[in-house]
């Protein structure tokens, strides 16, 4: 047995492969999940995840040795990074450190308002002594402080460069107040006399007014929520440029939209989640497209994943915004649920999932599911490998979906959730030992979909070969008997061309 946890290949992994019928899960869920399915599984992932390479290598004989090994990944495989030093031990911080460019190949950076910006104009972009590992390993109920799973950005953006890892943001604006609208917005910036009409009408009564009512009622408030929401974007833009790879601009923001609450030109906007800027999703893409550069890439991130999603985001395209990617979630935050998939219960099926992501593409953008939650129903072996199971079927599933770009894994750590969230959703225990669930998707991202070829030259030094997308080393021996390397990157029909080095 490989004795590394973080290896290629763990026979501890093995069950929970899926690659055989699994008994932890029941006849009917493999009935779903047929050879037939996996079948057409494998032939998309071949089609959509692979690509043509066609090299020639300077001076080198036909019959000639070549090793091709693929690097790293053109999809994205990454989960939030959440925890940053904050598991309680130099050991487990080092544990979960050590993922990032070995399994995920990018992470999701918090940039929470309410947490973010616990004060106005004071940012958490720079860490202090609450941000440090010392500071976490002295911590005995680390859940009960109120930067828990958000630490200070500039920490974590740094590891992340020296690392190669991908950043992306999360989330710029978002309407919830439980989770990232300060307290301070209306507190401070609603004047005491139409703060007092607010009060006095109460939530119940806000909803009978209209929104120009309300911007009549309130039209300081009204201006300054826009002008605050458009500092953000300003602000997070100026601060770190083209550093993050990516951002969710706009977080949640469909149901406002199914609902009718996005009018052009209303003053505010009467959200799911109460006072918003009127039309604010569209005027967050405007000032985000205005201002990150364009290797920046844009992206809208829902729940929702429904028609009305998809009718938002061509909505938006359509009156100009630039999105660049669309994000679609999926939570198994129930253990309930995962026990019904594998009694074969019509949830998460293939023709489910195929279905669901045939109607967001319709949107003619890249998919990325940028959060996942699969639970094990129980912290025993059965419920272990259950998780493993759903997790690398599902993982197939999507990598094989054509639009499909990128998964994002949530939780990474078992009881390292936000409150209400399932303790054993992680992919490690809270001491950070792996569980079956790491291993099978280690197996799919650093195994199956990691092509390692040993081949031979063609006439003139030519190599051909099909391989999953990303980067590239060959090695080989010229005529002159050098050892030689060079790099590339596969990402369409035909690339290689000449390497020399």
């Amino acid at each position: 047995m490989r004795k590394t946890w973080l290896g290629v290949v763990a026979l501890t992994g093995v069950l929970a492969s899926g690659a055989e019928q699994n008994p932890a899960l029941s006849a009917a869920y493999w009935k779903l999940w047929n050879p037939e399915v996996q079948d057409r599984i494998d032939r998309d992932i071949g089609q959509h995840r692979k690509a043509d390479a066609s090299l020639k290598l300077a001076d080198v004989p036909a019959g000639t040795e070549v090793k091709v090994e693929q690097l790293s990944h053109d999809f994205i495989f990454g989960a939030h990074i959440f925890n940053f030093d904050q598991l309680g031990t130099p050991e487990r911080n080092r544990k979960y450190k050590e993922l990032y460019g070995t399994l995920f190949n990018s992470a999701t950076i918090a940039f929470y308002w309410k947490t973010f910006e616990v004060e106005p104009g004071r940012p958490r972009f720079k860490a202090d002594e609450r941000d440090t590992e010392a500071y976490w390993n002295s911590v005995k109920e680390p859940k009960k402080e109120p930067h828990w799973r958000r630490p200070a950005t500039d920490p974590v953006v740094g590891f992340c460069e020296s690392k190669g890892v991908r950043l992306h943001g999360h989330t710029i604006i978002w309407g919830s107040n439980k989770w990232q609208y300060p307290e301070w917005l209306f507190e401070r910036f609603c004047p005491p006399a139409e703060k007092a009409k607010i009060l006095a009408l109460g939530a119940d009564g806000l909803k009978k007014l209209t929104p120009a009512q309300i911007g009549e009622l309130a039209p300081v408030y009204c201006r300054e929520l826009r002008r605050l929401f458009e500092k953000r974007v300003v602000e997070l833009a100026g601060y770190y440029k083209g550093r993050l790879h990516s951002w969710d601009v706009v977080n949640e923001s469909a149901t406002d939209f199914s609902k009718g609450h996005m009018i052009p030109g209303d003053a505010i906007c009467k959200s799911v989640y109460g006072l918003m800027p009127g039309d604010y999703t569209y005027h967050a893409f405007k000032t985000a497209g205005r201002l990150f550069p364009e290797n920046v890439a844009l992206n809208i991130n829902d729940y929702l994943n429904s028609a009305a999603y998809t009718s938002q985001v061509k909505d938006l395209l359509a009156r100009g915004c630039r999105i660049d990617i669309m994000g679609t979630q999926m939570h198994l935050f129930n253990p309930q649920q995962c026990l019904d998939i594998a009694d074969g219960k019509p949830i998460e099926t293939p023709e489910i999932v195929w279905k669901r992501m045939e109607t967001l593409a319709k949107a003619g953008l890249p998919l990325h599911l940028s959060e996942i939650t699969i639970t094990s129903p129980g912290d025993d072996a059965r419920g272990r490998e259950i998780q493993a199971v759903i997790a690398r079927n599902l993982y197939r599933l999507w990598f094989s979906v054509k639009p499909m770009m990128g998964i994002t894994w949530w939780n990474v750590v078992d009881d390292c959730g936000a409150p209400g969230e399932p303790s054993v959703s992680g992919l490690f225990t809270r001491d950070m030992e792996p569980k079956p669930s790491f291993h099978a998707l280690n197996g799919l991202i650093n195994g199956d979909w990691k092509t390692r070829l040993t081949l031979k030259a063609g006439e003139g030094g030519s190599v051909r070969f099909r391989g999953f997308k990303g980067r590239y080393r060959v090695t080989y021996t010229d005529a002159s008997g050098t050892a030689k390397s060079a790099e590339f990157r596969l990402a369409k029909d035909g690339d290689g061309g000449v390497l020399t080095k």
